[in-house]
């Protein structure tokens, strides 16, 4: 069954069904089926404790749906700390591009192109950035796909696509497309037949997908326990959410994990955080335990000396995640959900790394390189009181204007940034603007003498984000708050944006920038910039 009554128009009305729908279909589709059915016989009840350091040697993730993104997220985004990755029914690393209308119809059913270019470059960008762990650690790291052919909720092209983001950056992919699932989890002690897409989302396929893809990350595997003998340890989630405050990010106050015998005793263990669909985390409408039962990572646990992690999401009171999913499109408001600095993932962290689990973390201090964005960049001419102005449209054979012209008129330069791409929860330490010159006449800064070239800083954009005649006078968040020296040829910087400048970059979307001389030039002196060179906005964090 498809999750909609038919394709939605529009994100309002995606919201009032919910996203969580990646898991389950309309909520008719919950009454009466097979979910009910009892714990098998090796489940163990949870008791209540606390994640403790053990001896951990390796780390990998796995996920089905929403959970099968966030277990890519957490691969991409820590590729130095997580060793390869399963993923059950979902798609590419940032598919939805904090777009829900892109999450709906390109990254679950294909309505439109989810621009797999995009994502690849999107990786390779904040991989440069520092925004992700270096890409270059995705390489020869074991990854497994499934994609059952009776999914219509996350239908086959965007697990292939999956498929084909992770072979570009290098990794090792086993890729599971010939099995009739329906959209669930694959798992020897699901009490859903095969081709089923219904609570509680666990089907049985008569394989073991189990040990394929536990063979794939680790190489070889033992024979599952047949009964269970290690602990399912309660903790306290909150411990590791941002404040201490699990539910604001749709996070359980309550986590789950499995710890064999042999690892509490002291032996070499692998950590692999599982990653529940929606609607099937613990506090979901009484789900409980029925994910972490019949997932059969813990009959396996206990021969193999991995430690089994299974955080825990819940559903909003809100219309942001009313199903209990992970943030894979960015819900409540979090534009890092998929790199360093996403609320979910760095709580996820905290647990891994409580639980012993190493890598690379992102260094103290970092810097982005920020190209101006070509389509909203430009250049307004006006009378020297201000008067008349008009955008300018020499852009494409000269570039963008500063100074007096030929026409007795006075250029100013608006450029625009994504500083989206500066990481959350970072302190910005240092910024500067860099432009590269193309052609001029006179100087500029000598007429009259001490004339100086102003940055003014903008928080969003200063009307519309492509530039308009208003932009020439427009109230700016931050003035002056640099200014960039005399150059005659090739490229120059500004000098480092004031406090006020640093306070008005935009973490979430764009930040504008206004390029203007501080006194109006007696004659004909002009430059043009950012014809052949784009300028950059730089920006070091830590």
């Amino acid at each position: 069954m498809h999750p909609f009554p038919g394709r939605l128009g529009g994100a309002a009305a995606a919201l009032l069904l919910g996203v969580g729908v990646l898991l389950g279909g309309p909520a008719s589709a919950d009454a009466g089926a097979a979910g009910a059915a009892s714990a098998p016989a090796s489940a163990v009840p949870p008791v209540t404790g606390e994640l403790k350091t053990y001896n951990v040697d390796g780390v990998y993730s796995a996920g089905v749906s929403s959970g099968g993104y966030m277990a890519t997220q957490l691969h991409v985004a820590y590729s130095g700390t997580f060793d390869g990755s399963a993923a059950f029914a979902s798609g590419p690393q940032y598919c939805a591009q904090n777009d829900l209308g892109k999450a709906l119809n390109a990254c679950m059913e294909v309505y439109q192109d989810l621009q797999l270019a995009t994502l690849k470059q999107t990786t390779t960008n904040w991989s440069a950035q520092g925004a992700i762990d270096p890409a270059a650690g995705l390489s020869g790291d074991p990854v497994y796909v499934f994609s059952g052919s009776g999914d219509s909720t996350v239908e086959r092209p965007v697990s292939t696509a999956l498929n084909d983001y992770y072979r570009h950056f290098g990794a090792n992919v086993l890729y599971n497309d010939s099995t009739a699932a329906g959209h669930a989890w694959i798992s020897p002690l699901g009490p859903n037949a095969c081709t089923v897409t219904a609570n509680p989302w666990i089907n049985n396929c008569g394989i073991d997908a189990e040990r394929e893809f536990l063979e794939h990350l680790l190489g070889s595997v033992s024979a599952p326990a047949s009964n269970l003998g290690g602990s399912l340890i309660r903790f306290d989630q909150n411990k590791y959410a941002p404040g201490g405050a699990a539910k604001p990010i749709s996070m359980d106050e309550n986590g789950f994990v499995y710890v064999p015998t042999s690892c509490a005793g002291g032996a070499a263990c692998k950590v692999v955080v599982t990653l529940h669909g929606c609607k099937q985390g613990y506090s979901y409408q009484g789900f409980g335990t029925r994910f972490i039962d019949r997932a059969y990572l813990n009959e396996y646990a206990d021969t193999n000396n991995l430690i089994v992690l299974y955080p825990q999401a819940i559903a909003t009171t809100t219309l942001d995640n009313p199903n209990g999913c992970w943030n894979w499109w960015g819900y409540l408001g979090d534009p890092d959900y998929a790199r360093h600095g996403g609320k979910q993932i760095e709580t996820i962290m905290g647990m891994v790394k409580a639980l012993g689990g190493t890598g690379s973390t992102p260094p103290p201090t970092g810097t982005v390189t920020l190209p101006s964005v070509d389509a909203e960049d430009g250049y307004i001419k006006a009378a020297g009181d201000g008067s008349g102005p008009a955008v300018g449209t020499l852009e494409e054979t000269s570039g963008l204007a500063l100074g007096r012209g030929t026409d007795g008129k006075f250029n100013r330069t608006v450029l625009s940034f994504d500083t989206g791409a500066v990481p959350s929860g970072k302190e910005i330490t240092r910024a500067w603007v860099t432009l590269t010159r193309s052609s001029g006449s006179g100087d500029p800064w000598a007429s009259p003498a001490g004339n100086r070239l102003l940055v003014d800083v903008h928080t969003g954009c200063l009307g519309g984000c492509t530039v308009e005649s208003a932009d020439w006078a427009a109230a700016t968040t931050a003035a002056g708050t640099a200014e960039i020296g005399s150059f005659a040829s090739g490229s120059k910087a500004s000098g480092n944006l004031s406090a006020a400048g640093l306070s008005a970059i935009n973490r979430s979307g764009r930040t504008q920038v206004r390029l203007r001389f501080e006194q109006n030039q007696p004659a004909t002196a002009y430059l043009f910039v950012n014809r052949d060179t784009q300028a950059t906005l730089t920006v070091e964090y830590r």
